[in-house]
């Protein structure tokens, strides 16, 4: 991913020295501070529609001046080297007081109320990107992998009938704070659209919920719903977002269960959780578990505050 990254700067006539890896995860993500840009790259070429459905995004957003970061300007996107496929976007200076629930509540009422109909985006659908996952899935216990089918076979009609219940609006999709920036002017932005898609608006408020009662804390679900100005554990459809959520959280681990003992031990207790229907089971983050690998282990070291932050909210 260096070597991506320092190919990408070259092509951009720009320096890569002090470059900082800011996260590693289905992207890397690079920060040239010096160069006032940012570099999102993609790890795997299968992730193409997905940039390039980021940058269409970019570009929409500062055509109305969404509460969001804005790409790189003048620069060609999507870039490709070799296998990789990257997005370049503008650096935000970090600056203080860093982004609170509140500012989550309030730029997520602002998102919601952009006008979706120049868009053209995936439909939410949680359950098909659960799906794809146990396609792919190495190491499963075939018992495990029967009972994910079995979920995602008797949530899915429930889904749908949500979506059809609601009018669709923009969804982020990973609505926590860790990716929210703040400006120099003071507004706070969000960022990290890979999940962005049309779908009930709810989906937004339900991470953190979830992610409180599952990874314990208090106050960020009342923070949030304070904020925004609506509480979706009251909402009608609450039993079905949380399942959709925790599906979610459970089958993102699927792909590195093979990989990561630490990984999968937890994935196993999480799914035991859903088994016993025991909402009240605690979950540990991915990111904090030990021992794991040792590659694993140096991105866990680097990152452990971006990645245990995003899975808690």
């Amino acid at each position: 991913m260096t070597t991506a990254m320092r190919e990408i700067a070259a092509t951009l006539g720009v320096s890569p020295d002090a470059a900082q890896l800011l996260q590693f995860t289905n992207n890397a993500v690079f920060a040239l501070p010096r160069s006032g840009i940012v570099i999102r790259i993609a790890r795997t070429h299968q992730l193409l529609d997905r940039v390039t459905k980021v940058v269409r995004l970019g570009r929409w957003f500062t055509q109305i001046d969404a509460p969001t970061i804005r790409l790189a300007p003048d620069v060609e996107q999507p870039i490709r080297i070799g296998d990789h496929v990257a997005s370049v976007w503008s650096y935000v200076q970090p600056q203080r007081p860093a982004p609170t629930v509140r500012d989550l509540g309030l730029v997520l009422r602002e998102f919601h109320a952009l006008d979706v109909a120049a868009t053209a985006l995936p439909a939410w659908d949680p359950v098909g990107d659960a799906r794809r996952r146990l396609a792919d899935a190495e190491g499963l216990d075939p018992n495990d992998r029967e009972f994910l089918v079995k979920w995602c076979d008797r949530l899915e009609p429930q889904l749908v009938a949500l979506s059809h219940r609601e009018e669709p609006k923009l969804v982020h999709g990973d609505a926590h704070v860790g990716n929210l920036l703040r400006e120099a002017s003071g507004r706070t932005v969000m960022c990290d659209f890979d999940a962005t898609c049309i779908g009930p608006w709810q989906v937004d408020l339900a991470a953190v919920a979830v992610g409180e009662a599952r990874f314990g804390g208090t106050g960020l679900h009342h923070g949030l719903a304070s904020a925004y100005g609506y509480d979706v554990t009251s909402d009608q459809s609450w039993a079905v977002l949380r399942e959709a959520r925790e599906l979610k959280m459970i089958a993102a681990a699927v792909p590195l269960i093979h990989k990561s003992p630490s990984v999968a031990g937890e994935f196993s207790g999480r799914l035991l959780s859903v088994r016993r229907n025991d909402p009240k089971a605690r979950w540990r983050p991915f990111a904090s578990i030990s021992p794991q690998p040792a590659a694993e282990q140096l991105s866990a070291n680097r990152h452990t505050r971006n990645d245990v932050s995003r899975e808690r909210s």
